[in-house]
């Protein structure tokens, strides 16, 4: 995988080689070199081929330890179904706050030592490939975003101000959850997920809702998360820079109830031009099976 350190370096540059030798890779490297579209000084990790199930494992960290339950999640990156297309920031993710704890204290805990003398206090996730032979660690995300935040509070029965104040007084080592799953889908309209010329395509863009005026309370509204819009004219509109609408969240006893009540959500929001997988969550049911017949989940 190339992927370029630092927080500033374009998602859309990242790319997975699709070759065990990384012939791929190497060719991608050289143009890249040629063309001079990489910054002086930039660095990126050259990591081993692996083939496997990609999912990552997260959990709260008070400043000397971590707080119950971790979280699984399953995070879909590529802009189009059936992981095709270019790398986006995140195109929608599945997530649990059961059955994580194995896969937990075989990764993310080993850490606890680490965080506390570096006085880490808050998220903390560790994406993983996952063979029958071991695991393999990818990359730390140690902050809140899009859409996780969106995603993971739909299953939390506490705000997070709640949880948030619980890691920094250090009262208790545990937060109320729901069981089952939630599902998140980024909406989106062009040029997502690149920002060149959104201000002609996109920008200004009205957003309605199927049931009646956006003005009025929206049916599953709180599974409904605005991210780059503006209120103008009494009209809801696509604003900033890249074209994010927005997230539909969904929860459920199992993943296909989950799936079902996001789509759901993001049915109600009709935009000229609207854009978001129709797969997301598809594979995670068979991922879990996996996973627990190699002894990583419940």
């Amino acid at each position: 995988m190339v992927k370029l350190n630092g927080a500033d370096a374009e998602r859309t540059r990242s790319y997975v080689g699709q070759l065990d030798d990384g012939r791929d890779v190497v060719a991608l490297l050289h143009l890249q070199g040629a063309q001079r579209k990489v910054a002086e000084g930039a660095s990126f990790v050259l990591m081993e081929h692996v083939q496997g199930i990609e999912v990552g494992v997260g959990a709260y960290f008070n400043g000397e330890d971590f707080l119950k339950p971790a979280l699984l999640d399953w995070e879909h990156k590529h802009f189009f179904p059936g992981e095709q297309g270019e790398l986006t920031g995140e195109m929608g993710t599945v997530v649990s706050y059961r059955g994580a704890g194995t896969l937990f204290e075989s990764t993310l805990a080993l850490l606890r030592d680490s965080l506390k003398a570096a006085r880490h206090c808050g998220y903390v996730n560790l994406n993983l490939m996952v063979n029958e032979r071991g695991i393999w660690p990818l990359e730390f995300t140690s902050r809140f975003g899009y859409p996780g935040y969106a995603i993971c509070g739909a299953l939390h029965l506490e705000g997070w101000d709640t949880l948030f104040c619980r890691m920094l007084r250090r009262d208790s080592l545990n937060f109320a959850t729901r069981e089952g799953f939630a599902c998140g889908v980024v909406l989106c309209v062009p040029p997502f997920p690149y920002a060149y010329g959104y201000e002609e395509l996109s920008k200004g863009l009205p957003i309605i809702a199927r049931d009646g005026d956006l003005t009025k309370p929206l049916r599953d509204r709180e599974h409904l998360h605005f991210c780059e819009v503006q209120w103008q004219d009494n009209q809801l509109l696509a604003s900033g820079t890249t074209g994010y609408i927005g997230v539909a969240t969904g929860t459920g006893a199992d993943v296909g109830a989950a799936r079902t009540a996001a789509y759901a959500t993001a049915s109600q929001v009709v935009v000229p031009n609207l854009r978001y997988r129709q797969d997301i969550g598809e594979r995670v049911t068979g991922d879990l099976r996996q996973l627990a017949a190699w002894g990583h989940v419940r």
